[in-house]
């Protein structure tokens, strides 16, 4: 049997890695990404408005509001009237002008500003911020508080996490990397399932449509073909994935080169280079990235990446394969499409409700450890740590779901693989999964 398994593998592989679409798309995709990067760079470097700093009018009714100027904007106080610096603004001379009526610093009310075109976000909110922190100037002021004082007792706390073990364990977490490390492992394993599994699908109703599966069920058992198909495609999609990883990076590395960028981790390098020149502040930068490095288990999170990869695959490319098996075109198949996704979704949303937010919680505890939500979830909880005993549970259920659903999905498949032009529902699939011949 295994034999004959990989036979098929090796059909399915094969035969798609040699087709045309399959090479665009592998060689293609990686370009789209770092292009688009390119272009939104381009765009902003040759943008006139980022080279030289907006030049805004102030209209100040109180003579007390002065605004610096930075590399961004420029402000400009003529004492001149609204109505003046409107004409400004009109002939071009000025981006805007801002208009400060006599405030009451109780109710600060009634500024403005005034523009040919709708201004940024970010120059709003600076233009707020700046005004702000006037503002509460003057009413410290006016409490007889001197806003240098309390500047200068202002400081910045910054809390380490450290996570206790065994004695001598101890290591040194950051939430921010957590999250980021377990959000960017759960969206991989989430999209593998669903853009491989529909591809199962395609590939089975594709071969069922042309009757060249009847000829291949004279030779194999319908299991064998389906698990042929299922490991073939996911072998298909693990190349693609390793190429995408390898060209993205390479491309977007020359393409931010080439305007002068580094990546993230050429400035780290660079940075770590340097420790010697700023021996106060670098050496304490430096120390702290290497002991969140070392505070990462990249062993058990490469290990628990691929086993939940993998089985989440398998236990829904079984689902994938059932429903290619029922049905004779992908517009019939999206009423058996529905139960299947409905918990693919509730871990996606599940990501980021519960489990990246607090991971110990009891949902993020459910979620990571039911099968059918386990491979998304819990790849969001094992950057943050997970004890050992939930982790072997999670797996053993994974497995035991595996097994189950790939049980159910051949019972069906060795059924709906030679049905043609009969109309499927709940009521058929129910009676070829109780069929015991």
């Amino acid at each position: 049997m295994p034999g004959k398994i990989f036979l098929v593998i090796k059909r399915e592989y094969l035969a798609r890695v040699k087709k045309r679409s399959f090479l665009l798309a592998t060689l293609i995709t990686p370009l789209i990404f770092p292009t688009i990067l390119g272009l939104f760079l381009w765009i902003a470097l040759s943008d006139p408005s980022t080279e030289t700093p907006i030049l805004i009018e102030v209209v100040d009714e109180n003579n007390a509001y002065f605004l610096e100027s930075n590399e961004m904007y420029t402000f400009s106080y003529g004492g001149l009237n609204p109505e003046e610096a409107k004409n400004l603004v009109q002939d071009g001379q000025r981006f805007g002008f801002l208009y400060i009526p006599e405030l009451n610093l109780e109710r600060p009310q009634g500024i403005t500003f005034y523009s040919e075109e709708t201004p940024a976000l970010s120059m709003v909110s600076s233009l707020e911020a700046s005004l702000k922190q006037k503002i509460e100037e003057f009413r410290l002021f006016a409490s007889g508080i001197d806003p240098a004082v309390l500047s200068s007792l202002k400081t910045n706390v910054n809390i380490q996490s450290i996570i206790v073990g065994e004695p001598g364990g101890e290591r040194v977490s950051n939430s921010i990397v957590n999250y980021a490390v377990g959000f960017l492992a759960g969206i991989l394993i989430y999209t593998f399932i669903f853009v491989y599994g529909n591809q199962i699908m395609q590939g089975v109703i594709e071969e069922k449509s042309s009757r060249i599966i009847e000829i291949l069920v004279s030779s194999l058992k319908p299991f064998q073909l389906m698990m042929g198909k299922i490991l073939g495609i996911g072998a298909v999609g693990l190349t693609q994935f390793l190429i995408w990883i390898f060209l993205i990076s390479a491309v977007s590395s020359l393409v931010m080169g080439y305007f002068g960028m580094k990546m993230p981790q050429q400035q780290m390098l660079e940075m770590s280079g340097q420790e010697g020149l700023f021996p106060e502040t670098g050496q304490e930068s430096i120390a702290e990235m290497v002991q969140l490095v070392q505070g990462i288990d990249f062993l058990q999170l490469t290990i628990t990446f691929l086993i939940y990869f993998v089985g989440g695959y398998l236990l829904y490319g079984a689902f994938f394969a059932a429903i290619g098996a029922a049905v004779d075109s992908p517009s019939d198949a999206q009423q058996f499409m529905f139960p299947v996704t409905i918990p693919l979704l509730i871990a996606y949303m599940g990501l980021f409700i519960f489990v990246l937010d607090d991971p110990n919680s009891r949902v993020s505890y459910w979620l990571s450890i039911i099968p059918f939500t386990s491979p998304v979830a819990m790849m969001g909880r094992v950057s943050f740590g997970v004890p050992w005993q939930e982790l072997a549970l999670s797996i053993g259920l994974l497995v035991a779901g595996f097994l189950s659903t790939t049980w159910m999905a051949g019972k069906i498949y060795r059924i709906g693989i030679l049905v043609h032009g009969t109309k499927v529902g709940y009521k058929v699939l129910w009676k070829w999964l109780k069929d015991s011949g």
